[in-house]
């Protein structure tokens, strides 16, 4: 028999995750079927589960792959010197995480923030995902305080307020961000920058505003 290379390997569990993402965005990750992935991915079962035990593994595998992306975006952000300021860090960061896989075949922006707040619904229930979560959440923590310690060490930021706090604080920014997606429709990620680039103005010289038509 024919060995099977490694690239035909990864394109078949990426043709399945890239199906699940789907099935999941567009029906919900509790009213989708491990039989509704494989007629999206139009593969047998025995094929799916060499790759995948289930829709439990279908979902982290997702999750460890958009939060490994958003934690190299925040790495990659923080060796430049100096960083890129928040309000154009979170964009370039949002774009990044839309254009992954998932992002994609989730269906763009309201898609994949539809998948993510299932996940987040999911982790409430399910100690595995929750686990998976909970390590990925570090990761992106920790490259976001190697961000704001360049901030600090450049004078772009208050030195004396915990990195971990504003970390913390900006994450739970783009996660809102995300969480507004899903339950109000999309919302372009110029909003995003606008508003943390607004909030970055306290205590600087205030412009005048357009005038009221």
């Amino acid at each position: 028999m024919a060995r099977v290379s490694q690239e035909h390997l990864d394109a078949r569990r990426r043709q399945i995750l890239d199906g699940a993402a789907h099935c999941f965005a567009r029906n919900g990750f509790h009213a989708t079927s491990m039989q509704d992935v494989l007629r999206e991915v139009d593969l047998s079962a025995g094929a799916v589960y060499r790759y995948f035990s289930g829709k439990e593994e279908l979902i982290g595998a997702i999750v460890t792959e958009v939060l490994d992306e958003v934690r190299d975006a925040f790495e990659t952000a923080a060796l430049r010197r100096p960083p890129e300021t928040p309000d154009i860090l979170v964009e370039h960061v949002m774009e990044r995480v839309l254009a992954t896989d998932a992002g994609v075949k989730a269906g763009g922006p309201s898609g994949l923030a539809r998948l993510l707040v299932q996940v987040w619904t999911e982790t409430l229930r399910n100690e595995e995902l929750a686990a998976l979560m909970r390590e990925g959440y570090e990761k992106v923590r920790a490259a976001w305080i190697k961000v704001v310690e360049a901030y600090q060490e450049a004078g772009l930021m208050r030195a004396d307020i915990p990195a971990g706090d504003i970390a913390r604080t900006m994450i739970a920014t783009c996660q809102g961000f995300a969480a507004q997606h899903a339950l109000f429709g999309e919302v372009p990620i110029k909003v995003l920058q606008n508003g943390v680039r607004g909030l970055m103005s306290m205590g600087g010289p205030v412009a005048a505003g357009p005038e009221a038509g």
